[in-house]
C-alpha cells in the first residue's frame, strides 16, 4: 500500500492533496518526523519552465531572480505556476531528524542530489548568486526539506555538478525512452531539440540501449543556438550523431521534406524523441516517423497531444509515449549514461563557456512561449506586472465558490477574466451561461432569467422554456452589464440569491438553483448605488469580492504580447507570417487605446490584411491609427450633431482640450507630470485645469 503520509504535514492549500499538486507548502525550517533538511547549492529548474519565467521577465536578471523568488515566498516551493513544471536540486545534508528511516549511508556532511521532481519538496532560497542559462540553473543559498520517500543520490565528485543536474532532471524520461526503445526493437532513432547537452544526454541513453550499430540523427533548430557558430556545433554533434540537420520549427512540412531529401540513410524511422517544446516540432517528428513506428517526449509539455492530432490527420499509425515519472532504476542509469558521454558533455560544457552570458532562446520555441503566461491562465495573455497582480488575485479567488464583482472599460478584457475564474474554479466541467443584461428588455427580463411554466402568458411557448438561473445550475451565469437591469428587477435576483430557489412564470412550485453568480459592470456599482440606479442590499450581496481589469493604457507591457498574440492568431487563420517591426511595436506601445484589447484586437487584425509585406513597419501602424482616431472623431461628431445643426467651432475644440486634459491627469497623476506629457508650460496647463474645473 502506498504511504500516503509523504509529506502530508506540509501540505497547506489545499488540503488532502499530494504534495506535488498542492498550491502552497509550508516550507519551515524545523524537521519533523521522517525529514531531513538540506543546504542548498543549486536548483536546475525544468527546461520548459526556466524558459518560460525567462521569456516572461524579457531574460532581464533581476526581474528573472524577483520571479523565483516571489514564486518560492508565494508556494513555499520552487513549481512554475504557468507550466506547472519543477526540476532537481544539489546540496548537503545539513541535518536528519531522529525519526528518519532512509538509506542507512545518508548522514550529515553527505552532498546529494535528486532525481524526483521538486514539485513535491518545500524550500526557502535566501539569496540567488547566479543564473546559469545555458542549463536552468540557479546557483543559491537556502535549505530544502526531504522525505524518506524522496529518491535522492550521493553526488559522484568525479562528475560535474552542472552535467549531474542536467542529467538528474531528465532521469526519469531517460530510463522511460530506454524501455520504449527496447520494448519497440528501435534501430533508427532521430532526436528533435535545442539543448544539445539534452541532446548528447538521449544519444548516449540509445547507444547504451540498442549499441554502437543504433543509426542516431538529429535536428536541431536552426535558430537556437545561432550565437555558436555552427561548425563548432558540427565539430561536437558529428561524432555522435551519424546525421546532423538544422531545421526552422515554424515552417514544419517544408522542413520535413528538406530533412528527407538530403538524408542519406533512407531506412525507416524508428523512434522520434522531442526533447524541447518548440512550436511546429511535434509535426516534424510525426512526419519524420515510419508508420507503425513510435514518438516519445521528455515531457507531457512537449507537445504530446499536437502529435496524437497531427498523426490521426496524417492517417498515420504512431504510438506515442510520455514517461516523465519516478522509477527506481533510473538513477544508477542516468549515471551509467553520464559516465558514457562524459567526454562529450564536457566538450558541451566547454562550448557554453566559450559563449558565455548568451541568453539564448529560439525564435520558434518564442512562439510557443509567448502565448503562455505568469499564471495558470488559460490563454489571458500578458506581461506586465499590473496585470500578473491582477491575474494572480483571480487564481486565488476562483478557487472560492462566491459571487465576483468584474469592473473595467469597455474591451478591457472582463470575459477573459471571467474565463481564468471559470476554467479555474471547481465549476470547471459545468455551464458558464453568459448573458448581456442591457439587451434584455424590462417586459421579458424575468420569464428571461426564470423561465416560464406552458401557458403562461399570451404567446408562450407550448412547452414552456427553461431560464438562464436553470441553465447555469451547478455552474456559473455571467451577468454583463448588471447595471442596467431595473430596480424591480434587481430585487427579484436579490431574492434567488439569497435563497438559491425561485419560481417560474406562471408557476407554483419553486425550482430550486446552485448557481455561482459573477457580474460584470462598465461603471463601478458602488457609482450607481450613489446614484440611486442599483440597490445597496443586491450589491453587497455581489460584492463578495471584487476585480478592477485595467484599462490597457495603465498596462503597457501587456500591449505588445497582445499585439504578438494577435498577429499569432490571424497569421494562422490566413497562412501568412507576418511579424511586427521592433518601431511597429514602439508605435502601438505610445497610442493611448481608449477600445482597449478589443481595438487592439481589431487594429493587429487590419494590420494583417493590409500591410503588402512579411514585416509590419511603424508607418503602416501610423497609417492604421490616424485613421482610428479620426473615426473616433467621426463618430462623435455624428453623435452630437445633425446635419441640420451649426457647430460651434470654439465650443467643440473646448470639450475636446478638457478631455485631453482630463486625461494626462489621470494618467500623470499631477500637474508637473502632465504638464511634460501635454509639452505644456507647468503654468498653462494649470491654469485650463481650474478653467474647466479638473
Amino acid at each position: 500500500m502506498a504511504n500516503l503520509e509523504y509529506g502530508k504535514s506540509r501540505v497547506m492549500e489545499p488540503a488532502g492533496v499530494l504534495p506535488p499538486m498542492a498550491w502552497k507548502l509550508d516550507n519551515s525550517r524545523e524537521l519533523r518526523k521522517g525529514e531531513v533538511r538540506i543546504s542548498l547549492e543549486k536548483v536546475i529548474l525544468e527546461w520548459t519552465g526556466f524558459q518560460q519565467i525567462c521569456y516572461s521577465c524579457s531574460y532581464a536578471d533581476e526581474q528573472i531572480r524577483a520571479r523565483i523568488l516571489d514564486i518560492i515566498e508565494k508556494r513555499g516551493k520552487l513549481q512554475n505556476p504557468s507550466t506547472r513544471s519543477g526540476g532537481s536540486l544539489l546540496g548537503t545534508v545539513e541535518k536528519v531528524s531522529d525519526q528518519f528511516s532512509g538509506p542507512e549511508d545518508f548522514r550529515v556532511g553527505n552532498r546529494v542530489y535528486t532525481v524526483s521532481t521538486i514539485t513535491a519538496i518545500p524550500l526557502h532560497i535566501e539569496s540567488i548568486e547566479s543564473i546559469d542559462y545555458d542549463y536552468g540553473i540557479v546557483n543559491c543559498t537556502g535549505y530544502a526539506i526531504l522525505f524518506e520517500s524522496t529518491p535522492v543520490y550521493i553526488f559522484h565528485d568525479d562528475l560535474e555538478e552542472n552535467l549531474t543536474l542536467a542529467a538528474a532532471d531528465l532521469s526519469g524520461s531517460l530510463y522511460g525512452a530506454h524501455e520504449v526503445a527496447v520494448s519497440n526493437h528501435v534501430c533508427t532513432a532521430m532526436i528533435l531539440g535545442n539543448n544539445l547537452h539534452d541532446l548528447m544526454i538521449f544519444a548516449s541513453m540509445m547507444r547504451e540501449t540498442i549499441g554502437r550499430e543504433c543509426h542516431i540523427s538529429v535536428v536541431l533548430d536552426e535558430s537556437y543556438n545561432d550565437k555558436i557558430p555552427r561548425k563548432e556545433i558540427l565539430k561536437i554533434l558529428k561524432p555522435v550523431f551519424q546525421e546532423v540537420f538544422f531545421a526552422d520549427f515554424r515552417q514544419p512540412l517544408r522542413e520535413y521534406r528538406r530533412i528527407e531529401r538530403e538524408r542519406k540513410d533512407k531506412e525507416p524511422i524508428d523512434m522520434v524523441i522531442v526533447t524541447d517544446d518548440a512550436a511546429g516540432i511535434e509535426t516534424v517528428g510525426v512526419a519524420l516517423v515510419r508508420d507503425g513506428g513510435c514518438m516519445y517526449f521528455s515531457s507531457f509539455q512537449n507537445n504530446y497531444s499536437l502529435a496524437v492530432c497531427s498523426a490521426e490527420c496524417l492517417g498515420k499509425v504512431v504510438y506515442t509515449y510520455a514517461l516523465d515519472q519516478y522509477m527506481k532504476e533510473e538513477g544508477g542509469f542516468m549515471i551509467r549514461v553520464l559516465h558514457a558521454m562524459h567526454p562529450n558533455l564536457q566538450a558541451v560544457d566547454a562550448l557554453y563557456k566559450k559563449y558565455s552570458g548568451q541568453k539564448r532562446i529560439s525564435r520558434s520555441q518564442a512562439n510557443s512561449i509567448k502565448l503562455q503566461n505568469l499564471g495558470n491562465d488559460d490563454g489571458f495573455v500578458y506581461k506586465d506586472l499590473v496585470t500578473q497582480s491582477m491575474v494572480a488575485e483571480v487564481m486565488n479567488i476562483a478557487k472560492y465558490d462566491c459571487s465576483v464583482i468584474i469592473q473595467g472599460e469597455t474591451g478591457s478584457g472582463k470575459e477573459k477574466v471571467l474565463e481564468l475564474l471559470h476554467q479555474n474554479s471547481d465549476r470547471r466541467t459545468k455551464p458558464c451561461i453568459k448573458i448581456n443584461c442591457a439587451t434584455i428588455t424590462e417586459t421579458l427580463a424575468e420569464s428571461e432569467f426564470f423561465g416560464y411554466e406552458a401557458g403562461a402568458f399570451t404567446g408562450a411557448q407550448a412547452k414552456g422554456k427553461v431560464g438562464y438561473f436553470e441553465l447555469a445550475n451547478d455552474g456559473i451565469l455571467f451577468l454583463d452589464e448588471i447595471g442596467t437591469l431595473s430596480l424591480n428587477m434587481q430585487s427579484k435576483l436579490l431574492r434567488v440569491l439569497q435563497e438559491n430557489q425561485f419560481y417560474r412564470v406562471g408557476g407554483t412550485r419553486p425550482v430550486n438553483v446552485n448557481v455561482r453568480v459573477i457580474c460584470a459592470n462598465n461603471v463601478p456599482l458602488r457609482q450607481l448605488v450613489d446614484e440611486g440606479k442599483f440597490r445597496e442590499d443586491l450589491y453587497f450581496r455581489l460584492n463578495i469580492c471584487t476585480i478592477d481589469v485595467p484599462p490597457l493604457r495603465e498596462r503597457r507591457d501587456d500591449i505588445i504580447a497582445l499585439a504578438e498574440a494577435f498577429i499569432d492568431k490571424y497569421n494562422r487563420k490566413y497562412g501568412t507570417s507576418k511579424e511586427l517591426s521592433s518601431a511597429a511595436l514602439s508605435a502601438l506601445t505610445e497610442y493611448y487605446w481608449p477600445g482597449n484589447v478589443r481595438e487592439l484586437e481589431n487594429i493587429t487584425h487590419r494590420l494583417v490584411i493590409r500591410s503588402r509585406n512579411v514585416l509590419i513597419t511603424d508607418d503602416d501602424v501610423d497609417l492604421l491609427l490616424n485613421e482610428s482616431a479620426y473615426g473616433d472623431l467621426q463618430t462623435t461628431l455624428n453623435q452630437n450633431f445633425d446635419r441640420t445643426d451649426q457647430m460651434n467651432f470654439r465650443d467643440f475644440m473646448e470639450k475636446q482640450e478638457k478631455r485631453i486634459i482630463e486625461y494626462a491627469l489621470k494618467k500623470e497623476k499631477t500637474t508637473r507630470r502632465a504638464a511634460e506629457f501635454l509639452d505644456l508650460p507647468q503654468t498653462t496647463l494649470a491654469r485650463k485645469k481650474l478653467k474647466y474645473g479638473l
